[in-house]
């Protein structure tokens, strides 16, 4: 149990679990990490592995021997119905194209939810040996250190991420891309879930994410606003649901929104 200021409180109980349940998820992964699978594709055409299953299943079994009575749902195995108004949801290997080409910027991602309240999220990334965690009011934790998103205020100075820029499958969206990366100073595809640790810890300032599912944001709305940051979809609308993303520093939100949708 993590002990905070010398109190357990539920929301400090939420970020111990997270917090293990991720590292255990990514630990199954990488036990498959550049080593040899067969790589399937999905209806969507996107990959998956043994690796990506195997670690969803042992995600679950730890789950149903701790909080039987949670609902899990995950990327890989679908829906499990409980009881309690809790559920789990699970990202075994977020940045699967990586994983699969021996890139080690994949993560595995845990997201505790009640009702429309994200209440605790954690991501852990074993193959760089780090991990970030948060609960409401609890802070946001960088391989057991409080961690913030970067002060920097100048659009100018900033560096904006994403996955690919061929996910922007509208005019719209590539025109806002187009002109927030003629604003910063440095763009990179950095993306999937570790561009969201890059904007956590301060390393950058923007991630521009889409197409998203919820087991692939929910764990960094309490990560990203705890470590001082900002997390909304295009509109400015904030989780639940997301299905795009602009995750920022504090002093770029309302710039880099208003740049994005002026545009769009």
């Amino acid at each position: 149990m993590l002990i905070l200021n010398g109190v357990s409180t539920p929301s400090s109980i939420w970020l111990q679990a997270v917090a293990e349940l991720a590292k255990l998820t990514g630990a199954a992964a990488l036990e498959y990490f550049r080593r040899g699978f067969d790589v399937e594709r999905k209806a969507d055409g996107s990959p998956v592995t043994v690796a990506d299953r195997d670690a969803e299943r042992r995600a679950r079994d730890w789950l149903a021997r701790r909080f039987p009575d949670d609902s899990v749902v995950g990327e890989e195995w679908g829906t499990s119905v409980g009881r309690s108004g809790r559920t789990w949801l699970l990202d075994p290997i977020d940045g699967t194209r990586s994983f699969v080409r021996g890139v080690p910027l994949w993560g595995s991602l845990v997201a505790l939810v009640e009702g429309e309240v994200v209440l605790a999220g954690a991501a852990a990334f074993p193959a760089v040996e780090e991990t970030l965690a948060s609960a409401r009011g609890e802070g946001c934790w960088h391989n057991g250190a409080r961690c913030q998103v970067s002060s920097l205020a100048n659009l100018s100075d900033a560096t904006a991420l994403t996955s690919d820029t061929q996910r922007f499958s509208d005019v719209a969206t590539r025109q806002a891309w187009d002109t927030l990366a003629g604003r910063v100073a440095e763009t990179r595809t950095w993306g999937d879930c570790y561009g969201y640790l890059l904007v956590a810890t301060g390393r950058a300032e923007i991630m521009i994410d889409v197409a998203l599912h919820p087991w692939d944001i929910a764990c960094f709305a309490p990560i990203i606003e705890e470590a001082g940051g900002h997390l909304t979809d295009f509109t400015g609308k904030p989780y639940p649901p997301l299905e795009t993303a602009i995750a920022s520093n504090a002093a770029l939100a309302a710039p880099v929104r208003q740049l994005w949708n002026s545009v769009r």
